[in-house]
């Protein structure tokens, strides 16, 4: 067997073990919400709809959703019709829910929207959306690593075996002329997967140097001492990158479009909102995320983390498109065909409507 299609076939099952072990137990958590917004007087189902199923991560880079929740733009917009929301900690079971019907519309990274929609042969999924760029650094230990050439031969931590993190970094890497197995994540440079959630554990006992990570990890970091050696944003044009899109089940746009852009409708207010009002969309992001999680962010993480992040409407197609060829680059994925993994359709209309300007799916548009 070539060792392409071994290290496939290896990428493969690792990234399904969330999957099977998140199915056991549920795809999600119900996210709490202590801010229910009162439906108004006369208010009606949207498409006769009890509920839109929500799903988004307890990031930071998912801001628009945690705001969107918190301050109820997502249940005003939709009537009558419940904004029913779930919480998720990896791509690949969010993808599952949306497989499933568990959930109908989700703010997702970008690696595990490109690997759901070629894993159906394009039929699950599309890209309806933006909602951020950026928020990725690499963080290190300033007493191991004083400079970007320091980086070889240290253990850098990522979240995931060819998650969006994972594939810059192997990237970065192979920039460097440096070599790693992407795989086993042994070469020049030892890629240490490892998840976010354990990472500044990991990092505070030594058994890591630094970590590419997103946000809020990456200041968690900071916050015990760490240093950040460079900024994800840099390597990219213009400095954004896309970090969160909004994804849709295909069936759900198909029969219930006046939901599908009811929330998007939500999303561009909301997003207006958030960067209209840096602080008190920061504070409520952060509270959202108390209630999901249990526990808000401090200060000295919260501050730095969302000063990282740039809230968008424009799911910034063209950087998804690179993103995907880094991880054929590296073998994680074979050379994928994304044409109509966008439909863009919904957002430009409420752009238009907003006095917005209309955004590219850089060629990758359904028909």
């Amino acid at each position: 067997m070539p060792a392409t299609s071994a290290l496939r076939r290896t990428f493969a099952v690792i990234t399904a073990l969330p999957l099977l072990t998140l199915a056991a137990c549920g795809y999600g958590s119900e996210a709490k919400d202590e801010n229910t917004v009162e439906v108004a007087a006369g208010a009606k189902k949207i498409d006769g709809l009890d509920s839109v199923k929500i799903g988004y991560f307890g990031n930071l880079t998912h801001a628009t959703a945690l705001v969107g929740n918190q301050k109820g733009f997502f249940q005003k917009a939709l009537g009558a019709t419940k904004a029913d929301y779930q919480v998720f900690n990896a791509g690949p079971s969010e993808i599952e829910a949306l497989n499933s019907g568990s959930i109908d519309i989700g703010w997702i990274g970008p690696s595990p929207a490109i690997n759901g929609y070629t894993k159906s042969a394009g039929k699950n999924l599309r890209i309806i959306g933006g909602s951020a760029s950026g928020g990725v650094k690499l963080v290190v230990d300033p007493k191991k690593i004083k400079s970007l050439k320091d980086v070889k031969g240290k253990r850098i931590a990522t979240p995931q075996l060819g998650n969006t993190q994972d594939v810059a970094f192997l990237n970065w890497i192979a920039e460097q002329g440096w070599k790693v197995d992407a795989e086993s994540g042994k070469g020049d440079v030892s890629v240490v997967r490892t998840d976010n959630k354990v990472t500044p554990d990991a990092y505070k006992s030594g058994s890591i140097d630094g970590a590419w990570v997103p946000e809020p990890t990456a200041s968690k970091l900071v916050a015990e001492g760490a240093k950040v050696l460079l900024d994800e944003s840099s390597l990219w044009p213009d400095k954004k990158f896309v970090i969160t899109n909004i994804i849709v089940s295909q069936k759900f746009l198909k029969d219930h479009p006046k939901a599908v852009e009811a929330v998007l409708k939500a999303s561009v207010e909301t997003n207006k909102w958030i960067n209209a009002n840096p602080d008190e969309a920061k504070a409520a992001a952060n509270r959202q995320l108390g209630l999901d999680s249990g526990k808000e962010l401090p200060a000295d993480v919260l501050d730095p983390a969302w000063e990282s992040i740039q809230i968008t409407d424009d799911p910034l197609a063209a950087t998804l498109n690179t993103e995907a060829q880094h991880a054929v680059k590296a073998g994680l994925l074979e050379n994928p065909k994304l044409d109509g993994i966008y439909d863009l359709t919904l957002l430009n209309k409420v752009l238009a409507a907003a006095g917005g300007t209309s955004v590219s799916d850089a060629g990758l548009g359904a028909e």
